[in-house]
């Protein structure tokens, strides 16, 4: 086995990692500006990278050329560094997207496990190996089963640990005993989480990131949860991951992904990054008036709309 490097300006990739919406304006058109001003939003409110182009960047529904332009603007309009997203079902456009995140000035690769057509381990092995040599910058493997329907074993994990430039794994399998054995058979890698409903146990199983939909819209929230765990204060981290799982159920109500755009209309002033491209739908007023008052009843919106603290 050669020993395994990756590249040496490789991020300490670990604290909040949001991944990043996709705005649109009221035509469906892409809005790099407003795409841009969002993930700077998040890096103001305590995140410390960011992730465009995952499930909630709805990259699966961009044009190439569109998936470039968000990758383009958020490289060069935020003040943190950017794991992109270039997972495609096939190993050539992969490629292709990775080559341009990295000449577009990304400090990592973010590449979902190929999806549609089954994969085997070798296919994996061999997938991950011709990006990571494409892309002179570190490559994250995004685990996302149940989205792609190509579930990495744990002998196949081992086995892409080992090529030179993948640096961690971010994982949103929801599978507990799986990411715990994959956490303590290859300690090399760099371990995001990739459920709020798992913050807190991710870290606590190794993790040392918190790819969150909800920090896209409570960026503090998050921030806050990951604070008190390095800082030790279990008992605060436990009840602001109690927090979470009462926002993630809030901004579940509707249509698949609608809350997180339409609760980031709801701070005060509004951040307005349009709806969701079609076929997802937006949510409709009465699913609209109910994710207001939950949020209000979790004291991170005041009555009307302002921005409160979360609690």
């Amino acid at each position: 086995m050669s020993e395994h490097t990756t590249p040496t300006d490789a991020p300490d990739l670990s604290g909040v990692v949001p991944p990043t919406v996709t705005a649109f304006d009221g035509e469906g058109t892409l809005d790099t500006d407003a795409t841009a001003a969002h993930a700077q939003f998040v890096v103001d409110g305590g995140a410390d990278a960011v992730f465009p182009l995952g499930t909630n960047g709805e990259f699966a529904l961009l044009k190439p050329a569109e998936r470039r332009r968000v990758v383009e603007a958020v490289a060069g309009g935020v003040d943190a560094p950017v794991i992109a997203g270039v997972g495609a079902p096939s190993t050539r456009e992969t490629v292709e997207h990775a080559e341009h995140a990295v000449s577009a000035g990304v400090d990592g690769v973010v590449v979902v496990t190929p999806y549609y057509y089954p994969l085997d381990g070798d296919g994996a092995v061999a997938h991950y190996r011709a990006v990571a040599a494409a892309a002179d910058v570190p490559v994250y493997v995004y685990h996302i089963p149940s989205k792609t329907g190509n579930e990495l074993s744990l002998a196949t994990l081992s086995r892409i640990a080992e090529i030179d430039g993948v640096a961690g794994l971010k994982d949103s399998s929801k599978d507990v005993p799986w990411l715990a054995q994959a956490v303590d058979a290859n300690p090399e890698l760099q371990f995001l989480i990739g459920s709020d409903s798992l913050l807190l146990s991710g870290l606590q199983m190794g993790c040392r990131g918190l790819v969150s939909a909800v920090a896209n819209v409570f960026p503090e929230l998050v921030a806050e949860l990951y604070a008190a765990y390095v800082d030790g204060d279990e008992a605060e981290a436990r009840r602001l991951q109690s927090t979470v799982f009462d926002v993630r159920t809030a901004l579940k109500r509707g249509p698949y992904m609608a809350g997180v755009k339409t609760a980031l209309s709801l701070r005060e002033p509004g951040f307005d990054v349009g709806g969701l491209r079609s076929p997802l739908r937006t949510m409709d007023d009465d699913d609209r008036r109910r994710l207001r008052e939950d949020l209000e009843g979790l004291g991170l919106l005041d009555p009307g709309g302002t921005r409160g603290r979360p609690i």
